[in-house]
């Protein structure tokens, strides 16, 4: 069974920046490139996986072609071919808009497909950059709905500095937006459903400002205020460091030195790994093997889940995802 690789889907936004692909090492005079999305099944971009025997063949094709050998018996009967996960790089030149996503029970019933929960790893950060994740103090529908007519929500959101490494993980339902000078890797369920409650009076080449969605929001917010918004955890070289664990995914850090055994067996689901920094080998027990680099999505299938990863000499960071 093969390793897989895609081709990204490149998204250009009013926000999007540059670093993405001087990230992934691609020449290009492209810009304003917000969001490069890695592994995707929604319908319009679709990945699609470049090289080898299946290039060509988009992502929810290639799931009906090998089934539960590419994503675990038990995905393949939730799921089907509606692969459930994307996950993205993000360049935020500017401050993405303050926004909300609603959870499965809530999208259900609005459009009858899931919510979107997310998790996201800071790759880089300029100084200064910060994100908002959540409420800084308990506020009411009524004040929230004041401050959303008179534009002072902002007043009243947690505001986060961040350097490379942190971690922030975002129940549907939480308000937040990522700030300028932020290169973020994205994790999240299958959704491109966003309510945007303010976009700091920002229009578009037209001079028109985008669609704000503050009624439909308001249904969405969960108004629980947490103590630390932001995901704690302890760093180890050459060992798995848990980041999340949710009914929707799991994520994992790596960050190795030397040559490292894998065995996902266990979890009867495809892995996939998000190359963060350094260059490294991948090698299954079937004989399968290809190079990584930072900036590079590979999808290991549920049948290949025994691996080994060989770094070269400066070490590799990765994340890997599963469902």
């Amino acid at each position: 069974m093969n390793f897989f690789k895609f081709d990204p889907v490149f998204k250009q936004t009013l926000w999007g920046g540059e670093r993405i692909l001087s990230y992934k090492g691609i020449s290009s005079d492209r810009t304003t490139i917000g969001e490069s999305w890695e592994l995707s099944a929604l319908p319009g971009s679709e990945s699609v996986v470049c090289g080898g025997e299946y290039a060509g063949t988009t992502l929810p094709e290639l799931i009906d072609r090998l089934g539960p050998t590419l994503v675990g018996k038990h995905n393949y009967d939730r799921f089907g071919r509606d692969f459930p996960l994307l996950v993205k790089f993000i360049d935020a030149r500017d401050d993405l808009s303050i926004q909300v996503h609603p959870d499965d029970k809530l999208a259900q019933r609005r459009y009858g497909r899931n919510g979107k929960t997310e998790m996201w790893y800071v790759i880089d950060a300029e100084p200064g950059a910060s994100l908002i994740s959540g409420f800084s103090r308990p506020i009411t529908m009524d004040e929230y709905d004041r401050r959303v007519a008179d534009d002072t929500l902002p007043e009243v959101l947690a505001r986060h500095s961040i350097t490379a490494g942190d971690v922030f993980f975002l129940p549907a339902g939480r308000v937040h937006s990522i700030g300028r000078g932020a290169l973020i890797a994205e994790i999240q369920q299958p959704s491109d459903v966003t309510y945007r409650i303010s976009d700091f009076g920002r229009v578009d080449a037209a001079g028109r400002p985008r669609e704000l969605h503050t009624e439909q929001a308001r249904e969405a917010i969960d108004f629980l205020v947490e103590s630390d918004y932001r995901t704690r955890y302890v760093r180890r070289e050459n060992q798995e460091v848990r980041l999340a664990s949710t009914p929707y995914f799991s994520t994992s850090l790596y960050e190795v030195d030397r040559p490292i055994a894998c065995d996902w067996s266990p979890l009867d689901s495809f892995v996939c790994l998000i190359f963060i920094k350094g260059k490294a080998c991948l090698l299954d027990r079937h004989g399968s093997e290809t190079t990584l680099h930072q900036g590079e999505t590979v999808l290991i299938p549920a049948l290949s889940s025994q691996v080994e990863m060989i770094p070269e000499a400066d070490g590799a960071t990765f994340l890997a995802c599963w469902v």
